[in-house]
């Protein structure tokens, strides 16, 4: 398989203010010897956040604006099909993940020892992750395991890096959280190679804009029971 040339890196935003412009600012500073197109997605902010990006110009940076709230998963989505590197990555606008994990994170696929590589808090560092939040995410993996056969240690990470060539004709219905179970199913389901590599986290508090909640767990476990019983709806298949 052909070693990937270029990445692009997905940020979906909702009223980051306080983070946004310096987290820009570290992804476009990485170093991954590939060519890469950042899509910076505002999703209906209404704290500023839209101001601050109709500002910024950086290399690369490519700013979308939403003209509703349609989720994380709905932004993802919405980028896909303005993505055109060989590598896609997940990017959270919040600072709670280092854009330096990328580099280690292209390693396999450059190797071509995985399709698809999650950058696990858990064999990495999740410092100021909540007990609650911590025991939800290891039981949505653990199911995750057991229904999909995916090695994966945690399914909720933000880092999520893979070849854009999986995403063909993939159809995902979710668009909030339990985006990452339905994502993670169809992958496993057109035959993806999965691996993990180990990510660094510093977590925030909910007073500080921590979004996802108790219930999101909730559809993310239904997500993946429902993708298991309904199969993969969409044309084609990995290849």
């Amino acid at each position: 398989m052909r070693s990937p040339a270029s990445l692009s890196v997905l940020v979906p935003i909702f009223n980051e203010r306080a983070t946004i412009e310096r987290l820009l600012n570290e992804v476009v500073a990485v170093k991954t010897g590939l060519t890469v197109e950042v899509l910076a997605c505002d999703d209906g902010s209404t704290d500023g956040t839209r101001e601050i990006l109709s500002r910024i110009s950086l290399p690369g940076v490519k700013v979308i604006f939403m003209d509703e709230n349609v989720g994380r998963g709905g932004v993802i989505k919405h980028l896909w099909k303005q993505a055109t590197g060989d590598v896609i990555v997940h990017q959270d606008a919040d600072l709670e993940y280092d854009p330096q994990d990328y580099i280690p994170m292209l390693e396999p696929l450059i190797a071509d020892r995985a399709d698809v590589v999650y950058g696990s808090r858990f064999k990495g560092s999740i410092e100021g992750m909540r007990f609650l939040n911590r025991m939800g995410n290891l039981t949505m993996t653990a199911a995750a395991r057991v229904l999909y056969g995916v090695r994966v240690s945690d399914l909720m990470t933000c880092y999520k890096m893979y070849r854009s060539s999986l995403i063909n004709d993939v159809h995902i219905e979710a668009n909030g959280f339990d985006f990452e179970a339905e994502f993670t199913a169809r992958l496993a389901q057109r035959g993806a190679r999965f691996t993990e590599v180990p990510v660094s986290f510093s977590g925030r508090t909910f007073e500080e804009g921590k979004k996802i909640r108790a219930f999101d767990a909730v559809r993310v476990m239904r997500e993946l029971l429902r993708c298991k019983v309904q199969g993969e709806k969409a044309a084609g298949a990995h290849g």
